[in-house]
């Protein structure tokens, strides 16, 4: 289908309008890849990567593309969407392809991965301040009122990636400066290494003479005392020369009950931020990008399965999605959701998969909201009614290991779309509201 000159300018004037009207990362993550391969007087096809692309881009942003399409080309285009075709692959390439998931090596001066950019960063409302505020500081190290920088979340949500992109952005931007990564555990080796051997005067050197020193999970430093008075003067002295300190943490600093009270306030000089766990939108950006980086097709029930069943640490979801990459290429199967299971069993154990049903959580909630099943399940949009059908939705993703097609199917067959949108307003509404809150945490307990 040959495609004129003008129907090009007029689709990249329309791929703008989409970047005015959505994200950046929700431009980078659907629309970024997409090509035109053919336009008519009345459709569009369009070549997406695989078919989950192409499910989200119709359940997500029908509207947000016809709108678009609408003021650039002056009249409405039915859209058609091309799945590009990758080429089989042997067992061999597989192989490559998980050898390539391997890290790169490290920057040896700075002990930097180069792999942790703000590139391949994926946010979500969760941490969107914290990379904010990480971008801030590697724009302008020691230039800004956010120093030191101390950035908490529980394991595995992106702290570490966070922090060596601020130390790996300063490095391109401005390669004379001395930038040190490491962690809080190899700190303190050091400095009773520098004991022992009797040069402590090198360790104190190592140690001040940087520009940007990225200390990483500084929790290590409770109850060991020698250690944290070395890291109090060298922390005064950095700061004195205006250097740019970074830290993380694994919970508020306030909540490190064994560091000394004068490190805590030092910390508490600059900003403190937050990461929370990411909701599953992010989640399943986050998987796709990584199979987009490794140049991997992992099929859309996988992508979903994966994200639903690992909540709370992105580091192991990512981890379980290499270990099915592996296990397929290694005995030569398919990536299947069969063999996902398998693998997410043996990383999670028993409290992989909850033998609770959507029927089970849709009783419940009816039982505690008092509104009867049959207005649970029906198209009514009263606000009482509402509230109740969207906390069985959410529950039934937190709770259980269906898919969100399976979900919506449950609930009168509403699209996987209805389905996030529930989750994501629960979620907003148990971070405001006390009494929703607490009634979700008690139908979650009960059920459990």
């Amino acid at each position: 289908m040959k495609i004129a000159a003008d129907h090009n300018k007029l689709w990249n004037q329309c791929l703008e309008h989409i970047g005015n009207t959505v994200s950046e990362q929700a431009f980078e993550t659907w629309f970024h890849s997409i090509a035109m391969i053919g336009c008519t007087g009345e459709e569009i096809t369009l070549q997406v990567p695989n078919r989950f692309h192409y499910e989200w881009l119709e359940s997500k942003y029908s509207e947000t593309m016809g709108d678009a399409i609408q003021k650039t080309f002056g009249f409405s285009l039915k859209i058609n969407y091309s799945v590009l075709i990758q080429p089989e692959e042997d067992s061999q390439e597989k192989i490559n392809k998980v050898d390539s998931l391997i890290p790169k090596k490290f920057h040896r001066a700075s002990q930097l991965n180069s792999r942790y950019t703000f590139s391949n960063f994926i946010e979500g409302k969760g941490n969107q301040f914290a990379k904010a505020a990480a971008s801030s500081v590697a724009d302008g190290p020691g230039q800004t009122p956010f120093n030191p920088l101390v950035i908490y979340s529980n394991p595995g949500l992106g702290k570490t990636h966070l922090i060596q992109a601020i130390g790996n952005h300063i490095l391109k931007t401005q390669p004379k400066m001395r930038v040190i990564y490491v962690t809080s555990e190899k700190f303190m080796l050091d400095f009773i290494r520098s004991i022992q051997n009797n040069n402590s005067t090198r360790f104190t050197q190592y140690y001040r003479n940087v520009d940007i020193l990225i200390l990483d999970d500084v929790q290590f430093f409770q109850s060991k005392e020698q250690t944290q008075e070395q890291f109090f003067h060298l922390f005064n002295d950095l700061f004195q020369q205006g250097k740019q300190i970074i830290l993380t943490t694994d919970r508020h600093p306030n909540e490190l009950t064994n560091l000394k009270d004068r490190l805590v306030s030092r910390f508490q000089s600059g900003l403190i931020v937050d990461i929370q766990p990411p909701d599953l939108e992010t989640r399943i950006a986050i998987l796709m990008k990584k199979a987009e980086n490794e140049k991997l097709e992992i099929p859309y029930e996988v992508t979903e399965f994966l994200a639903a069943s690992f909540t709370d640490d992105i580091r192991m979801m990512e981890g379980a999605m290499v270990k099915i990459l592996a296990l397929s290429s290694l005995t030569n199967t398919d990536i299947t959701k069969t063999l996902s299971k398998t693998v997410i069993q043996d990383i999670l154990g028993d409290k992989a998969f909850k033998k609770i049903s959507m029927q089970e959580i849709c009783k419940k909630v009816s039982q505690k909201t008092e509104i009867s099943e049959t207005k649970i399940y029906s198209k009514s949009r009263q606000v009482d009614f509402v509230f109740a059908r969207h906390v069985a939705m959410f529950l039934c993703r937190e709770l259980t290991n269906n898919s969100l097609v399976h979900i919506g199917n449950h609930f009168g067959k509403r699209d996987h779309a209805t389905i996030i949108h529930a989750c994501k307003t629960i979620e907003e509404k148990i971070n405001k509201d006390k009494h929703a809150s607490e009634l979700v945490d008690k139908i979650k307990s009960e059920l459990q």
